[in-house]
């Protein structure tokens, strides 16, 4: 194994050097030169479109009259053809999360994921359609587009994307220009740095600035990727390294090149690369494929080194040579040796040789064995990483991921990245060893195959779900998604039936039109909020009778559409109550809402529906009664109404009133004839109106009325003892114990007795035990006895006791 400083260069005091990834990538009839090549970060793919639109060219064969934009990984495999005739395109870019964005001159712009041809779609408005779109910089997650007037739009979000208009510069050529994204920026919003004229121009949101620089123009305008610095090259060829305040000048590097370089590109945060077609220039002190050597890597691998690292790596080399050399060389670093095993291991992640990867690791857990406390964390996690970035650099994946690179992407977007090049298999693989979940493989995996398969329906189904059958965390609704936007619908509907979710179920069932089988699910879950979102959905999208037919045979789903629509929809409940024929519930409602109207003719119109709805109805004996107190409430109102319009003028007095209020208000205000032909009309029983009467006479304090009934009538429908009890209450002792008293034959003596007592008629009260020869009662009656009455009780008692 050759040494890994052979292919190292120094550059000012660092040292940097070229790392071959892959042999033979590419087709070898695939001239790259006439392409626009755009790579995604962190070693993603890369999109290749070729520069002149017009011109054929042999390579794709029966494909050359189709424009194409093809997307490979770095090891040159072709991932996905994108045709493309959608006009010409001024703008090819990646997002961080690998979407490819491309822009048209017309200003529409495609974001495509998953590397399958899939895209959302939008435009930038803001006059790109009028006026053009020249050119596009991309950052991270967003871009910025320049029209053919100078004008600047920029995008800083690709999933809510918002077109805006910045400052507007001057409409002189532009010469070149770059953007500082906005996470490097004191602003925090994207700058953009135009070469026009002599100098440079930085736009944002709100102003375009004039820098004023001198030794313009500046054919190329690059900033460093922590945003810090900025490389202008001048026509003359001289290249300035600024700071990007435009305050301090870094550097200034003389090219002597007669001709522009074809790029101009930063190389780290501390080099630039200027590429002409056959030679490369790297400007530095300080300053990677090209890579810059790492300290770690420096220390270990640098010839006549003596660092502790480069000794330990030594020890590890003596120690496969059984010489006791090894022991000398860990005991000479024993104080240093805890850095020594830590600066191996760091090595490690930068080498992209898998022989000095085991080389360093060997020598690291060679001399931690020697340390009596070291802690293996570090070395376990550099272990399992570099074994996942050894895997996807493989030419057959083609993700040549540096270590820092896969710190910054992380394992789940790395293992995302598999699932877009359908590397299902080593994307399992890496969870499981990584202790991640793996249901987003799986269900992209059956994704795929719903969409892509040609065999049977039943067989695909079959299949996906054996496959996932037992696997944790499994979206069939996701899949069935997949499926029916496939126009597989039946396939969606079979996958569907395995998803354990009703609430998953549900919204992709009603999107495929399977009312009644998301109802069902949606019932059968028993989540109510599930059903009215289900109902509300199909009230809106169904015919009124093909919902109400729905509901049929479905009691939860009636009594939800029944006690919604009788607080906040009453018509569709009326129409609900006619579809289904229930004319009683229809005629109820009807007299719920008659209730609730102040117009008397309004109420008069509501009972006459409600009452022509049961008419037909007679064999129903309930629907027949309720047809009687329909026809009666309706001639109540109209009787109302007259009382009203005869005795108080059109004020609403009696309006509103029951019956019984009704008689009791004629009685009051002395229109008891009224009262009695009214009662005889609503066949209002004797007692109740005798009740009424009582009430009202007792409340007006028509007491020769009361008398005079009393009178009048032998007997009466409710007995006598309500009116005793009602004109005592009233407070006429004298009425009550004069008259009615006496009336109460059924009652006991006893019973009148106490009748007479709480109308403080004592002495009635003797007299009528005495009759009785009631001894006990009159003693009894003796200790509520006072004053004369005393006297007038022990008479009676004196007159009924046995003499001596």
């Amino acid at each position: 194994m050759s040494n890994p400083t052979a292919g190292w260069e120094r550059v000012g005091g660092r040292f940097y050097r070229k790392i071959k990834l892959y042999d033979a990538v590419f087709d070898q009839d695939l001239e790259l030169e006439n392409y626009v090549i755009a790579g995604a970060p962190c070693a993603g793919a890369i999109a290749a479109l070729y520069r002149d639109e017009d011109k054929l060219h042999t390579y794709r064969g029966s494909q050359a009259s189709k424009s194409s934009i093809d997307i490979y990984s770095c090891a040159g495999k072709l991932i996905r053809r994108i045709n493309w005739d959608k006009g010409s395109i001024r703008g090819l870019g990646w997002s961080e999360d690998e979407k490819l964005l491309v822009v048209t001159e017309d200003g529409t712009v495609r974001c495509y994921y998953e590397l399958q041809g899939d895209f959302t779609q939008f435009s930038l408005g803001n006059g790109a359609e009028e006026k053009g779109v020249k050119a596009c910089r991309f950052w991270s997650n967003g871009f910025v587009a320049i029209l053919s007037n100078n004008h600047l739009i920029s995008v800083s979000h690709y999933n809510e994307p918002r077109p805006k208009l910045l400052a507007i510069p001057p409409e002189e050529p532009v010469h070149s220009w770059t953007v500082i994204p906005p996470a490097f920026t004191l602003s925090r919003s994207v700058e953009v740095l135009l070469a026009i004229g002599q100098t440079i121009y930085v736009v944002d949101s709100t102003e375009a600035e004039d820098r004023v620089l001198p030794n313009g123009p500046f054919k190329y305008v690059s900033v460093s990727p922590n945003g810090l610095y900025v490389t202008l090259y001048t026509e003359d060829g001289k290249v300035w390294v600024i700071t990007s305040d435009f305050q301090n000048m870094i550097g200034e590097y003389e090219s002597k090149a007669k001709t522009i370089p074809k790029d101009v590109q930063w190389c780290g945060n501390d080099s630039v690369l200027l590429a002409w077609e056959d030679e490369v220039h790297m400007i530095g002190p300080n300053g990677a494929f090209l890579q810059k050597v790492s300290d770690s890597s420096e220390d270990v691998f640098k010839i006549g080194s003596t660092s502790p690292a480069s000794v330990l790596l030594d020890a590890v080399d003596q120690l496969e040579k059984k010489s006791p050399k090894a022991d000398e060389n860990i005991q000479l670093i024993r104080p240093n040796l805890p850095d020594a095993v830590a600066a191996c291991v760091q090595a490690a992640g930068q080498e992209y040789s898998t022989h000095w990867q085991k080389q360093l690791l060997k020598a690291a857990s060679f001399g931690k064995s020697v340390l009596d406390l070291y802690s293996s964390d570090d070395f376990v996690d550099m272990c399992e990483k570099l074994r996942v970035i050894n895997a996807v650099r493989d030419y057959r994946i083609g993700l040549p991921l540096s270590y820092e690179q896969y710190e910054r992407l992380t394992s789940e977007k790395l293992i995302q990245r598999l699932i877009n090049r359908r590397e299902y298999l080593l994307a399992i693989r890496v969870s499981d060893y990584l202790r991640l979940p793996t249901n987003k493989i799986y269900v992209h995996w059956a994704c795929q195959k719903v969409r892509n398969s040609t065999a049977n329906e039943d067989n695909i189904c079959n299949t996906v779900v054996t496959k996932l059958d037992n696997k944790r965390g499994i979206s069939f609704e996701h899949i069935a998604r997949a499926a029916y936007d496939e126009g597989r619908s039946h396939l969606a509907t079979q996958l569907l039936n395995h998803e354990s979710r009703a609430g998953k179920q549900v919204p992709l069932l009603l999107s495929m039109s399977e009312d009644e089988i998301a109802l069902d699910k949606a019932i059968a879950s028993g989540d109510t909020d599930l059903v009215f979102f289900v109902l509300l959905h199909l009230k809106k999208t169904l015919p009124l009778a093909s919902f109400f037919r729905l509901l049929t045979n479905r009691p939860m789903a009636t009594a939800l559409v029944e006690s919604s629509a009788r607080d906040q929809d009453q018509s569709l409940l009326k129409d609900f109550y006619y579809q289904d024929d229930r004319r009683l519930d229809g005629a109820n409602l009807l007299f719920s809402e008659a209730l609730a109207q102040s117009a008397p003719r309004t109420k008069v119109d509501k009972l006459k529906l409600a009452s022509k709805l049961l008419a037909d109805n007679t064999k129903d004996p309930t629907a027949s009664l309720y047809h009687k107190y329909y026809q009666e409430a309706q001639a109540l109102i109209r009787l109302q109404t007259s009382l009203d319009s005869d005795l108080h003028a059109g004020e609403k007095v009696y309006t509103g009133l029951s019956l019984n209020a009704t008689l009791y208000r004629l009685i009051l205000t002395s229109n008891s004839k009224r009262a009695t032909k009214a009662a005889s009309e609503f066949r209002v029983p004797d007692k109740t109106f005798a009740w009424i009467r009582l009430r009202a006479l007792v409340a007006k304090r028509d007491w020769v009325e009361l008398e005079e009934i009393a009178t009048k009538n032998k007997r009466s429908s409710i007995g006598w003892e309500p009116y005793f009890n009602e004109v005592l209450g009233a407070g006429n002792t004298k009425l009550a114990g004069g008259v009615f008293v006496a009336k109460c034959t059924g009652l006991t003596v006893r019973e009148r007795a106490e009748m007479w007592v709480k109308c403080g008629m004592i002495g009635h009260a003797g007299e009528e035990l005495a009759k009785a020869k009631d001894l006990e009662g009159l003693e009894d009656l003796r200790g509520k006895a006072s004053g004369s009455t005393v006297a007038e009780v022990d008479r009676l008692l004196a007159h009924l006791r046995p003499r001596r």
